[in-house]
Parts: structure tokens; sequence; C-alpha cells
């Protein structure tokens, strides 16, 4: 049988457990913003594994000297998705900070929700296209629409116009409207 002391006890054990989990996964950055005197000796601590990081990095780079670096489409391709998904992350990022800013007025909002719902669209459409090239030509691929414009990198080493064609027929056959097409081939 439960008692009130064992069950206050239960409680408060168990609040003091969800605390401390939560307090161990924040990340550092929020640790340093919101502790004014403990800003100190987080920054320390984030100086320190810096240092470690960067005498690390020294060591690999002393090993990798000689070795010579090949880039393939693919890292290529793997590349431009990276600093596009970077590119959109902040645009979202941003959007949401207009869209939880009480101090914004209501138009705005409407306009950062509508420019959020037209992100994840031409998202949606940007990996659709890339699935589509990647089933036709077994091949890494990259899409960017910018307004009327498509601008389609495929690791392809077969450079030709009719092949060009047909990919620019593929990416055409997703809109309604008439699209500016670019292909670009990567070796």
């Amino acid at each position: 049988m439960i008692n009130k002391k064992n069950l206050w006890f239960l409680t408060l054990f168990s609040m003091v457990l969800v605390l401390s989990i939560y307090y161990v996964t924040m990340p550092n950055e929020l640790l340093i913003t919101n502790n004014g005197n403990n800003s100190v000796t987080a920054s320390k601590q984030n100086n320190d594994e810096t240092k470690e990081q960067t005498e690390n990095v020294k060591k690999e780079e002393n090993v990798k000297k000689e070795e010579n670096v090949n880039i393939e489409s693919s890292d290529i391709i793997s590349a431009l998705k990276v600093e596009d998904d970077n590119k959109v992350l902040e645009e979202i990022n941003s959007l949401k900070k207009t869209l939880t800013d009480m101090n914004v007025n209501i138009e705005d909002k409407n306009k950062a929700f509508e420019e959020l719902k037209n992100i994840n669209e031409k998202n949606s459409i940007e990996e659709k296209i890339e699935n589509k090239l990647k089933e036709k030509y077994n091949k890494d691929c990259f899409v960017k629409i910018d307004k009327d414009q498509v601008r389609v990198v495929i690791g392809i080493t077969d450079h030709n116009v009719s092949l060009a064609n047909e990919i620019m027929r593929l990416v055409q056959d997703n809109f309604d409207k008439k699209m500016y097409v670019s292909v670009q081939f990567q070796q």
C-alpha cells in the first residue's frame, strides 16, 4: 500500500529525473545564453573542446597531406543538396520566427505562412522530379526550382542534346506553366 509520503517521494523523484534528463540533453547554446554566471564556465568548456578539435584536425591534416582527392559527381551533387538544404532551413527558421513573434502584425504572419507553404510545395516538386530522374537514369541528381526556372544537375557521363531534351521534357511535364529548364551533366 502506498502512503502519502511514498507518493510524494515518487512524484518529486520523477520530476527531478525528468528535469535532469532535460538539462543534460539541452544544447550548449541555451545554457550559455540563459545562465549569466555559468556562461563563463560553459564558454571555457567550449573553448577547451574547440582547442582539442582544432588539434585533432591539424593532426589529421598532417596525415592526409600526401593523399590525392578525387571529386566524384555524386560528391558535387551531394554538396549542392547540402548547400540548398542549409539555405532552405535558414529561410524556414526565419519564417517560423516571424510566425511566432508576438510583435508582428497579422498580414506579415499570413505572408510568412504562405511563403512556408510555397517552400514546402516547391521542395516536394523538387523531390518528385529527383526521384523520377533517379528512377529513369539510376544516377544521383539535384533539382532546384527558382520562380520560373528549374536547374537540373545529373551525374551522367553521356552528354548529348537528345538526352538533355528528354530530361527537359520530363521536368516540364511536372508543371502547368512554361518553365525554363537548364540541364547540367557532371562527370
